[in-house]
Formats: C-alpha cells, structure tokens, sequence
C-alpha cells in the first residue's frame, strides 16, 4: 500500500471525477466498479479505456488495507476479519448471517477511548479515528470474502470498534457512500448507529435528512451504576442523555433502540428493571437485550437464562417491545463487546 496514492474508497463519483480531473461519467464508471460491483483491480475495469487504466494503477490505490485473518464460527455462520490499514493499525469488524439477512457491523475508531467496564475494545486504548473510507472499506471487503451476491442488499450496524459519535464526520460521510444509489445502495433503516449517549452528537443525528436509525448503549438507569460501567456517562449524565432523546424523538418521530448487557448481580434485577422503565417512560423504545459474551480479562459473568427471560419479560409486561439477542460469534470473539485489534504477539498466542 502506498500512502501518495489517491485511494478512491472513500470519495464520492464527483470527488473521483474532480480529483483526477475526469468526466463526470468516469468517475460514476469507477465508482460503480468499486461500490456496486466490489472491483478493486483496475485492470478488470473493462469499459474504463485502457490509458485511464493504466493512469488509475500509477495514481490510485481502491483501498488502503488488507484482511490479515478471516475466522468463520464453524456453529453459526459468523465471519470476523482482522484489517491492518496503511498505517500499520488493525481493526476488526464482523459479517453476521441468519437465514438470507446478511448484517455488517463496522468499527468506526482504531481502539476506543470510551473504556467501558465489560468490553473488550477498551482494553487497548483508543488510537485514532477511521476515515470514511477505511469504515466504508470494511463493508465492501467483507461482503468480497463473504463471497455475498451483489443482489443481497446488507444490514449494517456501527457497532463495532470506538465510538461512532466521536467520529461523527466521517462515519455520516460512510454512510451517505453505502447509500449512494450508484453504489451498493443500502437502504437508511437497514443502517444503525450505536452511541453510548454523546448528546451532541445525537442532536446532529437528529438533524440529519435521512431514516437511519439510532441505538442508545444504556446497560444501566441509574447514574452512580451508569458510570462504573460506562464511563463516558460522567460527562453526560442520565438527565442530559433522556433530554438530548426526547429532543431527538420529539423532531425525528423515530423508534430508538436501547442496548443492554445483562451481567450476573449488576444491573438483572427487579430494581434495575424499574430504573429503566422510569427512564424509557414517555420516549418511543425498543430494547435489545444481550446476555454478556465473556472476555478473558475481565470478572463479570453473564445473567443466567432465567433472569434474562424475567427482565425481558417485565420489560414486555410494561408495553415496552424487547428482544433477547442471540449471540452470533461467540465461538470467535466476535459477539457483542469482544472485537479487539489484535497485534503480532495475540495473533502468535493463538495458533
């Protein structure tokens, strides 16, 4: 990979056609190649003429990064990757399958600097946001080694590595990419964005002219429990997230999703199931619940079986639609809250 090179993975077909002072329609054309029809060899560009072939192969680069390791849960169909980027950073991000629903979920930072208590990604520190391209690549590389039809249109979830809202510019520049109608053209409510609760950032969610929709990491409903799991609440406490969601409800009119990791003696009781229908009162919920998937560092254990039905169950008795997940890739690290970046020495501890 080389750093000089134009990579076209990130720009619209304008951006292509002004930056490399083409027509318009050429740049549609590489677009097309690259976003609908995941070509990423110039050469096999066939209505591109030949000298702009050669042009794009001395100037350009497709993408700058590279699948170090696939691993595919040999139980559910789960596909992770493991990227470096140009920079030697590595990010994963994962390809989920059930039935014919094909969803990605992408990383939108290099680490995370959010560092909340039961997951993974926090483990190694936060290193740098990702560009659009690079957040846009992982969703073109992974349908490529998924070996998915192009007429299967994807989920995609930003529920990956770092937090989304702390890179909002580029991750809303993905966004727009993955539904540019010459491209794969996924639709705004197949698209989610999962914050922790960083309230500017869901008031400029908010004032986006598009569908997609948004999901709220709770786990918690009371502020002092709140901030031992999730740190980031001390800056923006319970008060401000419900404000900055009813606000953001009260424009948009849309359903939010509220996210819940179900950990053993936490937040699985009867007092943190009344703390959360105190908090979802008078806001349009649907909650997704999700039993604990274990990282080797850390102490939580998982809700039993029983208290995940229960707390779905009460939760279902108030009128509040639920969810109780099922994991998909726990075999491979790569459920809910287990991606992590792994370097040389974890790659070589594994084999």
């Amino acid at each position: 990979m080389n750093g000089r090179r134009l990579c076209l993975m990130g720009l619209m077909p304008e951006q292509i056609a002004a930056d490399l002072a083409l027509k318009p329609y050429q740049g549609r054309q590489i677009f097309q190649w690259i976003h609908r029809k995941g070509v990423f060899d110039f050469e096999s560009m066939t209505n591109l003429a030949k000298p702009l072939r050669e042009r794009l192969k001395e100037q350009c680069v497709v993408q700058d990064m590279r699948i170090i390791r696939t691993q595919t849960s040999e139980a559910l169909g789960a596909m992770k990757v493991l990227f470096e980027l140009h920079d030697g950073e590595r990010i994963e991000s994962v390809l989920l399958r059930d039935g014919g629903r094909v969803t990605l979920c992408l990383s939108s930072q290099a680490g995370c600097p959010l560092n909340c208590a039961f997951c993974a990604t926090g483990l190694g520190g936060f290193r740098r946001n990702l560009d659009p391209g690079e957040i846009v690549g992982q969703a073109l590389l992974l349908l490529s080694a998924g070996e998915v039809p192009r007429e299967v249109s994807p989920n995609v979830v930003y529920m990956g590595m770092g937090e989304p809202f702390l890179n909002y510019d580029a991750v809303v520049a993905s966004i727009h990419l993955l539904m540019h109608p010459e491209g794969l053209c996924v639709g705004a409510r197949r698209i989610t964005v999962s914050t922790v609760g960083v309230v500017d950032g869901i008031a400029r969610f908010a004032n986006e002219d598009w569908q997609v929709r948004l999901s709220i990491s709770l786990h918690a409903a009371n502020d002092e429990l709140r901030s031992r799991l999730v740190p980031h609440n001390r800056a923006n406490g319970l008060a401000q997230l419900r404000n900055a969601l009813r606000d953001y409800g009260a424009k948009t009119g849309r359903q939010i999703t509220f996210e819940w990791t179900l950990l053993d003696g936490v937040n699985d009781t009867a007092g943190d199931l009344r703390e959360m229908l105190v908090f979802l009162k008078g806001l349009k919920a649907f909650v997704n619940l999700i039993p604990w998937n274990p990282v080797p560092e850390l102490s939580f254990r998982a809700s039993s079986r029983a208290n995940c039905i229960a707390f779905q169950q009460g939760l279902e008795q108030a009128g509040i639609k639920t969810t109780l997940r099922r994991e998909n890739g726990g075999d491979i690290a790569a459920a809910c809250g287990q991606l992590r970046a792994l370097q040389e020495e974890d790659l070589k501890s594994e084999i």
